[in-house]
């Protein structure tokens, strides 16, 4: 890579992305929208940064891994991804609407959802999800393969007789898509759900894919 690589840009809703100079962006890498990649920051091979109706910003010498997905978006309220100074995002890990303080370790194939807020210095380790709302102070630990959630934050592990009922309480639905899943069946939850989302991703039909720059 050079200073020159900006990776596949997409103009999405009228907004392009923005690349500092002196990023560097893996010629596999896919902005869209309304994407601002800072100073010295670097976004590797594969790795998709999606604002969708909102924005997703990366700080100074931030790195994004392989294959990580940065995902925005605007259907429940505005959701930006919005990643720190100095913070690793680690190879197939998933960023969704939430914000990432300064000096964060995010492992491999960790998950962070809607609302979430890492504090400065914290770390997701391997395999953890950290929930949608939940706020992880400065220099927090999430263990690897366990559950964040709630605030004050509870960790569960993944077969622990709690998780489902923990889950639920966190509302994801509502604060994901901006469905009630009040009264409703499993199948018809997911059904409005999955119509949110069509919606949404449909205004990539008027996507356009930008030159390369100088």
């Amino acid at each position: 890579m050079t200073t020159a690589a900006q990776g596949i840009r997409i103009r999405h809703r009228g907004r392009e992305p923005q690349v500092h100079p002196s990023a560097c962006v893996a010629p596999t890498a896919t902005l869209v929208g309304d994407v601002r990649v800072g100073p010295r920051a670097r976004v590797m091979y594969g790795a998709v940064l999606d604002a969708e109706g909102s924005r997703v910003e990366i700080g100074e010498a931030a790195s994004i891994c392989e294959n990580a997905v940065l995902r925005a978006s605007a259907v429940a309220g505005d959701q930006p991804v919005v990643v720190g100074d100095h913070t690793f995002v680690g190879p197939h890990a998933t960023l969704l609407g939430c914000r990432v303080g300064r000096c964060v370790y995010v492992a491999t194939a960790a998950t962070v959802l809607q609302e979430a807020r890492l504090g400065d210095g914290s770390v997701v380790a391997v395999g953890a999800l950290v929930h949608a709302r939940t706020v992880l102070p400065d220099e927090f630990f999430v263990p690897p393969h366990t559950v964040a959630l709630h605030t004050p934050v509870r960790l569960l592990a993944a077969g622990d007789p709690g998780l489902a009922e923990a889950v639920a309480r966190v509302g994801f639905a509502q604060v994901a898509f901006g469905v009630d899943a009040g009264g409703t069946d499993r199948i018809s939850r997911y059904e409005r759900v999955a119509e949110v989302r069509a919606a949404e991703f449909a205004a990539h039909a008027d996507d356009e894919v930008l030159e390369p720059g100088p």
